[in-house]
């Protein structure tokens, strides 16, 4: 509360100074030839009688543009995109410091010339900052070239990435994400190995969504990331090749576009391949019995990695007419991870004063085969701005996960025990969306719209015990099962985004959501709910470079997957499982942001942060001396499910900037700072504190001869969770990349972390009956090299050619 009633006075004291109006140039950009919106065309208002240019801007991704910040006076407007005639608008008006001049719809003429090869340039920022989102344009980002998304997702403010590959935005791991704006089955087996499996050479953007608007699925408490991949809507025949090589990573890539006039195809495919690394491994763990010392085990050992995935796809785009368009995909991936390991343990137990020594080898493998496809249709109206969009999209996935593991006494020749477990399963998705949008006026407009979400999630599991009198697994009955899990969701919303006393702009929505739960495992009934879920922001410009805001919204954690009660008896010390009984989580957000821009390319943004989980979703280790799982007894043994602990509060500060020190140097910094408080109400309302901060810093430097060289850097700092403590993590990477062949061709080396082979994490649990101490040595070094290679009549590269570019450079006045 007091947090809220801090940023109305904010709000009360902004409006209290608000400066007086200035008068106004406005109006919407098309094509003469088919009507359709000229996004990113320059604008230039120039003083009539001097010919000097007072003020500019850029129209926006639906051809709007408005210049402000014009005194009394008359003025000539210009209008420049490449491809077309310019346009120029004599004799505006400008009476007084209030005069809003709305020059309507403004169409431009194609140049209609027969061009050789173009390359055609524009500089976007590396980092937006939007009302709802930030938006990091990777097209640049020389580090991660011949890495993963998971390489790219560390350089996103507000976004950070451990070693494991857990993401977290603004602190919350629990994060919906889509690719290109649509779910994927692909994230359903494991998240780090997903990401893990998309080349950084195929991804375009990343939007982090801190503040999803009604028109938004609710899923996700801690907001969306939108993975958006490289598109060319540019008429003629390009494409790209990308190769990467090294001693952790091996990708490569294929784009081919081809558009003529009004039909384009998109093709691509890559694959990619995490090299078999060793990581070594140590935990010592005790459990307590009335505070006296009942067991302890020691183990250690080592875990091979590798992974491997491809993946391929086919698009489609087609305007059969000026108001109407028409796209399709489907896209086919393949990921897999195994992991192969042997560990030696000792265990003690009170009252014995023997210890056993235990051999046990192990392995696991996770899969999956996804489809995905989509078809969609959009119609646009005589009215700029109104339109009516249909989308329906799919995914079909096919999980599978199996693991393995023997354990043999001291040098026995035989094993004394072990299991075998399968899990194979599927997940389908289907999904239908209807949206609406009506301009009611030139500051008000309606969005309205419905969805059906349709999941079907289906395991089953087969668990096969070591018989040591046949020296072989037989089924275990008694651990099998089926597990069929259905949600449907069904949708509407309302969004108005407006002017209110023309001072803030407001995105105001409601949205309903009603989830229809069915699953058939016992004792895993979870009722059917319905949710409203309103979202707000104000936000208010002081000028073109300077704006505030204040969101709130309300988001869910629906969960799915962590429902499947498999158990993952690779290590039957530590066991993992689902939890059949989890409740949806809600969390209530509150932002309170400030962003900048300068000239040249720079930026920063400033936000204090709420985040406030109810029914929070965390991990939770809980020992048993003994643990029954079926007609099978396990000793000392931990079991680590997800669980519904009760509430946790985030408060936080964030700094995010991207400024260019000189006209080659550019520093990036993302500066986290959070307190968390977590009441933990399964051990009896427990509370758990904590401050704990992330930091990454990026420093680029332009060498003359197209050379340009990078350096990243991260640090996490370790933090309390509710059982124990979690560990940090420092990384760096080194980076050069060299431009030649007219910077058609690109080839670049990478260092990651070269001085050190591992980086250390110490992960600690203590409880009242049990502790424990884990040490794991993350091979993390690596070094690479990658090409890069773009061909066709056309290309696009975000880089500046020329300093008469009113995109980063806005004239003064």
């Amino acid at each position: 509360m007091r947090f809220f009633l801090m940023i109305v006075a904010c709000c009360c004291f902004l409006g209290a100074s608000a400066q007086s109006h200035t008068g106004t140039v406005s109006g919407h950009i098309t094509d003469a030839a088919n009507k359709a919106p000229v996004p990113y065309a320059t604008v230039v208002v120039a003083d009539k009688s001097t010919g000097k240019t007072v003020n500019g801007a850029v129209a926006d991704d639906k051809g709007n543009f408005s210049v402000k910040g014009l005194t009394p006076g008359m003025f000539t407007v210009s209008i420049e995109f490449i491809g077309y005639n310019k346009k120029l608008i004599d004799s505006i008006k400008i009476t007084n410091t209030n005069t809003a001049v709305n020059l309507g719809t403004i169409s431009i003429q194609s140049s209609a010339k027969s061009l050789g090869e173009v390359v055609v340039t524009s500089k976007a920022p590396i980092v937006e900052s939007k009302v709802d989102r930030v938006v990091y344009n990777a097209a640049n980002d020389l580090t991660s070239q011949g890495g993963v998304a998971l390489d790219v997702l560390r350089k996103v403010p507000q976004v950070t990435v451990d070693v494991d590959g857990n993401v977290e935005l603004q602190g919350n791991s629990n994060i919906r994400f889509l690719i290109n704006g649509k779910p994927s089955s692909m994230f359903g087996n494991n998240l780090a190995d997903a990401l893990a499996a998309i080349p950084a050479s195929q991804i375009q953007s990343i939007e982090a969504i801190t503040s999803p608007g009604a028109k938004y699925d609710a899923q996700g408490t801690g907001g969306i990331i939108n993975i958006v991949l490289k598109e060319n809507r540019l008429q003629g025949m390009n494409g790209s090749i990308n190769l990467a090589a090294g001693t952790r990573l091996e990708n490569a890539a294929v784009n081919l576009n081809l558009r003529h006039n009004n039909f384009g195809v998109n093709l691509f495919f890559n694959g990619n391949a995490q090299l078999s690394s060793s990581t070594p491994s140590s935990q010592d763990r005790s459990s307590f019995t009335d505070g006296k010392l009942a067991s302890r085990l020691w183990q250690s050992g080592t875990n091979d990695l590798t992974r491997r995935s491809y993946a391929t796809g086919l698009g489609f785009d087609w305007s059969p007419s000026k108001k109407d368009n028409f796209s399709a995909g489907v896209s086919f991936n393949h990921f897999s991870s195994q992991l192969e390991g042997t560990s030696l343990l000792r265990q003690w137990t009170a009252g014995s004063n023997d210890t056993s020594t235990i051999s046990r080898p192990n392995s696991s493998r996770n899969w999956i085969d996804a489809m995905d496809w989509n078809l969609g249709y959009k119609r646009k109206f005589n009215k700029p701005g109104q339109e009516l969009d249909f989308l329906y999209s799919a995914s079909f996935g096919s999980p599978y996960a199996r693991y393995y593991q023997l354990q043999y006494l001291d040098d026995a020749t035989l094993p004394f025990g072990g299991t075998q477990g399968y899990n194979p399963g599927s997940d389908h998705q289907h999904n239908l969306s209807l949206d609406y949008t009506q301009p009611v006026s030139k500051s008000f407009t309606l969005e309205a719209g419905v969805k059906a979400i349709f999941h079907d999630l289906q395991n089953s599991s087969q668990v096969n015990a070591y018989d040591k009198t046949t020296d072989n697994y037989h089924p275990d009955p008694t651990q099998s099962y089926d597990f069929n899990y259905r949600m449907n969701i069904y949708a509407g919303y309302l969004s108005a985004s407006f002017n209110l006393f023309q001072f803030l702009d407001v995105v105001a929505g409601a949205r309903y959501e009603y989830t229809s739960v069915a699953m058939n495992y016992p004792g895993g009934t979870v009722p059917s709910y319905g949710n409203f879920v309103p979202s707000l922001i104000f936000s208010h410009k002081f000028d073109d470079d300077n704006m505030l805001k204040l969101a709130y919204t309300h988001r869910l954690e629906r969960p799915d997957r962590e429902l499947n009660p498999f158990l993952n008896l690779s290590d039957p010390y530590n066991i993992t499982t689902g939890n059949p009984l989890l409740k949806p989580e809600i969390g209530d957000n509150f932002e309170l942001g400030y962003s900048r821009s300068f000239k040249g390319g720079g930026n920063i943004y400033i936000a204090l942060m709420e985040r406030i989980n109810s029914n929070d979703i965390k991990p939770y280790t809980a020992f048993y001396p003994t643990y029954t799982i079926g007609d099978s007894i396990y000793t000392n043994v931990s079991v680590t499910s997800r669980v519904n602990i009760g509430k946790e509060y985030n408060s936080g500060l964030i700094i995010t900037s991207s400024m260019p020190l000189t006209k080659n140097l550019n520093l990036r910094e993302n500066l986290q700072v959070f307190n968390r408080h977590v009441v933990n109400e399964l051990d009896g309302g427990n509370r758990t504190d904590g401050i704990n901060w992330r930091l990454n810093m990026n420093a680029s430097y332009q060498l003359p001869k197209n050379l340009i060289a990078e350096v990243f850097g991260e640090f996490r700092s370790a933090f309390n969770n509710i059982q124990g403590r979690q560990p940090q993590n420092l990384s760096y990477t080194i980076a050069l990349r060299k431009q030649f062949w007219n910077k058609k061709a690109a080839l670049g080396i990478t260092a990651t972390n070269p001085f050190s082979q591992y980086i250390s994490q110490v992960t600690t649990i203590h409880t009242a009956a049990y502790s424990s101490y884990l040490l794991r040595e993350i091979p993390y070094r690596s070094f690479g090299i990658n090409f890069s290679y773009k061909f066709g009549k056309l290309q696009f590269k975000k880089e500046k050619e020329s300093d008469n570019n009113y995109l980063n450079n806005l004239p003064s006045f």
